[in-house]
């Protein structure tokens, strides 16, 4: 099976906002990163800017692993 290191790049911007972050995390496909996001407590405007995130997770820099890497939030870094 699969698996790609996500580079997502997560901005809201002005005037709704200047959250954001850089957000890195290994998932099979972009659904299962949605859902990591999703549940993840440190993305504290998920509630408030979620609908933003999957546009970030499309264009996102995808890297294929070439082992089994557990999926997961690696780091991230929100203002």
């Amino acid at each position: 099976m699969k698996k790609y290191m996500y580079v997502v790049d997560y901005w809201v911007p002005f005037p709704a906002s200047e959250y954001g972050g850089l957000i890195t995390l290994i998932a099979e496909n972009d659904t299962e990163a949605l859902e990591l996001l999703s549940n993840e407590e440190s993305l504290q405007y998920y509630n408030e800017y979620g609908h933003l995130i999957m546009e970030k997770i499309v264009t996102a820099t995808k890297l294929e692993l070439a082992n089994d890497y557990e999926s997961g939030i690696i780091e991230a870094f929100c203002t």
